[in-house]
């Protein structure tokens, strides 16, 4: 990837651990996901496709099977943190992006947006 496609949105401080946060990535809202206990980063749409609002960041995460997933505040779909994909409906998913940790420093790749 050339450096231009990353791109820096927060400090690890502002992160909440187990917990989401949202963060504009141009006009797109993003997502962020850190779990510290698995040492990892999620970034995702924040849109919900079910509830057509950005409401994703604020969604209870976990796992189910042992794939990680945020449950959505509205309708409680979940989807999968990795790729994006909703458990109930496979056919839905949200996009994901690639996301690095460099000097205390987030970045999200951007190239990955649609």
């Amino acid at each position: 990837l050339i450096m231009s496609d990353w791109l820096e949105v927060c400090s690890v401080d502002d992160l909440q651990p187990d917990s989401g946060i949202c963060v504009k990535v141009n006009a797109r809202q993003i997502a962020l996901f850190y779990m510290p206990k698995e040492q990892a980063l999620y970034a995702l749409d924040n849109f919900d496709p079910f509830g057509q609002a950005n409401v994703l960041s604020r969604g209870m995460i976990g796992d189910i099977g042992g794939q990680p997933m945020v449950a959505s505040p509205l309708y409680k779909q979940h989807f999968n943190l990795a790729t994006g994909v909703c458990f109930e409906d496979d056919t839905v998913k949200v996009a994901t992006y690639s996301t690095r940790i460099a000097n205390n420093r987030v970045s999200v790749c951007v190239q990955d947006a649609p």
